[in-house]
């Protein structure tokens, strides 16, 4: 990573190869669990607690076993 030390990320999506983060991926797998039994579940949370990191990584996680299609509906 070019000798760059890793930071806090306050302004999008994290990656952790830059950011400090906490490891998701037990939460990744949870919500796996819900999607392979058909399950629906939501990602509700204030300002700043990782739902767009979530989702990107999520994409990434279930990418092997499923096709994932991501959409937004914001205006840029």
């Amino acid at each position: 990573m070019d000798n760059k030390r890793r930071y806090f990320n306050s302004t999008g999506v994290c990656d952790p190869k830059r950011h400090y983060m906490v490891d998701i991926r037990e939460r990744l797998e949870e919500i796996k669990k819900l999607v392979d039994a058909g399950e629906y579940f939501t990602i509700n949370r204030a300002r700043q607690y990782g739902k767009t990191t979530t989702i990107k990584a999520l994409t990434d996680f279930l990418k092997k076993d499923y096709i994932v299609i991501s959409l937004d509906f914001q205006r840029k």
